[in-house]
This record gives structure tokens, C-alpha cells and sequence, in this order.
């Protein structure tokens, strides 16, 4: 077991913080912290050093791993550099989200190792569920499996007498279990991908807090604004911008529609997305075409050149225009670096469609879970809904 320590002047990332009840409980987080980057072969690539009071540790690359690993904060290419294959090895995607949030320009903290254990699996978790995920993309109707979940306007989809959470969020989301595709926008997917990750984690480190996540949705559904005061935090800023090609496999992010004009067309104001690790992002529609970088650029810069009014004049893009305008573009390398140059920039503040690109400055993860340091507060339990982490 090693990993080397370092003056607080020469840290080269805040990486991933780990408190303790106290010094000794510090110290046996610290020892389950160094067994797993030894089990995972990364101990030699990690700096660490205890806080000022002995009840923190502090974890980050080193300064030459770094370098190595994820140059300028591009941790798109991990799973080459370190040779992983997170698609068929549980334990390589382990390792790709370890690296990714050791080389974190911003901290990672939390108050045990048991809450960092469960922030792990959580985004083992969104990325195996969302990898199986493909439903039909859809702004105005939405479909679930009528054996498990009945609607109304005040409620939403809620869970019928005796339907499993989990069981119902699975048969709705994966087609290789109900064998259709269910309507979705892509925001609504998310919700779905991100709750079955938290209830199976639940269900695993918390069964008293998974039975009162199924009692809510037995009672009314969390969504939209209110999901992600409930659920998610976001790091990065506006004011303190993450850098572009930063991504932690089991985030959610959001590429912007740069173009005033198209983005006026429902359901193409930008693209809800997790980052699946190994350089790829979720393609709900079409799910064994994962989009890289390049080709979420690509498509989101032709949804201008695809718009439409339809007989009601409502604004439309055709996405058979869009896929055909992303083939040319795709086999011409001078127009797809034209493309990328314009896209990659960060996206400009709301409301304002200037020289910005489809970049967001932030990135999107689940609350703490665990028992005693919680923080999720679910609107039918008795608690208000936390406010928005920034």
C-alpha cells in the first residue's frame, strides 16, 4: 500500500476528500480508501495527506500521473491510457470513475468512506442502467407499462398498488425487458435512469430511506425542477466553469443549443446526456450509437439547418435532415474541426446566444445517501425539498 504525500502548495487538484467521526474513525477510512486504490492498481498514481485536525484525508493525482492520464482535465481518454473495458468489467468502470474524480478541479467531499462507497456504485450504477436505456423521444406524450404505474395531471406517473420501484423503472426504461419503447423527452429519462440508480443503492446501504422513496412514488412523482433540488447536486459554475472535456462517468450534463432560432423548437433547446465514460454519452433514441464529443457537436450545430413550421406553424426539426446533414459533415474532417472549434466553447448565461458553444459549465451528481448524513428529503415524508446546490 503507498501513495506519497505532499506539501499543500504543491497539490495538484482538490481530487476527493474523505472525513471522519473523529481521528480514529479518519485513519480507518483513510486504510479502506488505500486498499481500494491498491485492489484497483492506482495506488502509485495518487498523492494523499490528512487534514490539519487528523479527521480528513485528501486524495488527488499526482502531479506526473496527472500529466499522463488526463492532460488539461481531458479525462475522455482514460480507458485507453489505462487500458480498461468498462463495458464488460464492472470492476475497469470502477477504476475509469475513481481516476475521473481523483483529477477533479473541484473537491469531491464527503463525511465517511461509507458515502463515498455509495457515490461510487451510484455512478456505476446510472452508467450500467443507462447504457441499457432506449425509449422513443417524445415533448408531448409520455407511456409507462400500464401494469405498474396509472397517471393523473396533480400526481404524475405514480406506482400502482404492490408495483416494485425498481422493478417498474427497469421494465420502463430497458426494452430487453418489456421489448417496446416507451415515449420520453430526454430530461424525464434522466429522472428515470438517476432514480432506479439511487433506489438500488437504497435498497442496498439504506432500506429505511428506500421504503420511503417507494412511498413517494406511490403518492406523487418528483420531477423536473423539484427532482433536482431533491436529488442531485451541481458542481461547477457560470463564475467558476469546469473545463470542457472534464467528465465523470455517471454525470449528467447538458449541451446547449448555441442557435437562437432552433432552439425555439420544443425538445431541442439543448440535449440531457450522461457521460458513460470511455469518451462516450447517451443516445436514448438510438442506444447503440453512442455520441462522442465530436458527434454531439455535429448534430446539435445542424438542428439550424433543419428547422421547420409545421400546418400549425409550430417550429419543428426534422431529424432525418439532421441525421443526414451530421453524414456529410462527418466524412468531410475540415468541416467537422470547423464544426468542433465553434461548439466546444463554453455555452453562453442564459438567455444570451452570442459566440458561446453546446458546453455547459457544470455537471450534475446524487446527494449523499447514506444513514445519519442523508440529504435527501422527500416531499411526501414531512420535509421540504433542500435548495439547489450551486
Amino acid at each position: 500500500m503507498s501513495a506519497s504525500n505532499y506539501p499543500p502548495s504543491s497539490r495538484p487538484l482538490p481530487g476527493i476528500g474523505i472525513r471522519g467521526n473523529g481521528p480514529d474513525a479518519a485513519r480507518h477510512g483513510h486504510h479502506r480508501f488505500m486498499e481500494l486504490l491498491d485492489g484497483l492498481q492506482l495506488a502509485d498514481c495518487v498523492q494523499a495527506a490528512p487534514g490539519g485536525d487528523g479527521s480528513q484525508h485528501r486524495y488527488c493525482l499526482r502531479p506526473d500521473s496527472f500529466a499522463g492520464l488526463t492532460p488539461d482535465h481531458d479525462t475522455t481518454g482514460l480507458c485507453a491510457t489505462l487500458g480498461l473495458d468498462t463495458q464488460d468489467s464492472p470492476r475497469d468502470l470502477e477504476k475509469e470513475i475513481l481516476t475521473a474524480m481523483l483529477a477533479s478541479p473541484v473537491p469531491f467531499d464527503y463525511p465517511s468512506f461509507d458515502e463515498f462507497e455509495s457515490a461510487l456504485r451510484v455512478r456505476g450504477n446510472i452508467v450500467q442502467a443507462a447504457r441499457r436505456t432506449a425509449l422513443a423521444f417524445d415533448t408531448e406524450h409520455a407511456e409507462r407499462p400500464e401494469a405498474f404505474w396509472r397517471y393523473a395531471e396533480s400526481s404524475g406517473f405514480t406506482l400502482k398498488e404492490g408495483a416494485n420501484l425498481i422493478e417498474a423503472l427497469r421494465l420502463t426504461t430497458q426494452p430487453d425487458r418489456s421489448k417496446r419503447l416507451y415515449s420520453f423527452s430526454c430530461y424525464r429519462a434522466t429522472e428515470y435512469v438517476i432514480l432506479l440508480a439511487v433506489a438500488q443503492e437504497l435498497q442496498a446501504s439504506n432500506p429505511p430511506l428506500f421504503e420511503q422513496l417507494q412511498r413517494q412514488w406511490e403518492t406523487r412523482a418528483i420531477m423536473s425542477g423539484q427532482f433536482h433540488e431533491v436529488f442531485l447536486r451541481e458542481y461547477g459554475s457560470m463564475d467558476a466553469p469546469l473545463p470542457p472535456m472534464y467528465y465523470v462517468p455517471g454525470d449528467r450534463l447538458w449541451f446547449r443549443n448555441p442557435d437562437g432560432h432552433s432552439s425555439n423548437a420544443e425538445g431541442y433547446e439543448g440535449s440531457w446526456v450522461f457521460y458513460l465514460g470511455n469518451g462516450l454519452f447517451t443516445n436514448f433514441w438510438k442506444r447503440d450509437q453512442p455520441f462522442t464529443v465530436t458527434t454531439k457537436c455535429v448534430e446539435l450545430f445542424h438542428w439550424r439547418n433543419a428547422t421547420y413550421r409545421d400546418d400549425q406553424g409550430k417550429l419543428q426539426v426534422d431529424d432525418d435532415v439532421v441525421d443526414a446533414l451530421v453524414a456529410k459533415s462527418l466524412s468531410d474532417p475540415g468541416e467537422v474541426a470547423s464544426i468542433r472549434d465553434r461548439m466546444l466553447r463554453l455555452r453562453d448565461p442564459g438567455g444570451v446566444y452570442g459566440d458561446g458553444g453546446c458546453i455547459d459549465t457544470s455537471r450534475e451528481c446524487v446527494r449523499l445517501l447514506r444513514p445519519g448524513t442523508s440529504e435527501l428529503v422527500f416531499p411526501e415524508g414531512g420535509g421540504a425539498a433542500l435548495a439547489r446546490a450551486s
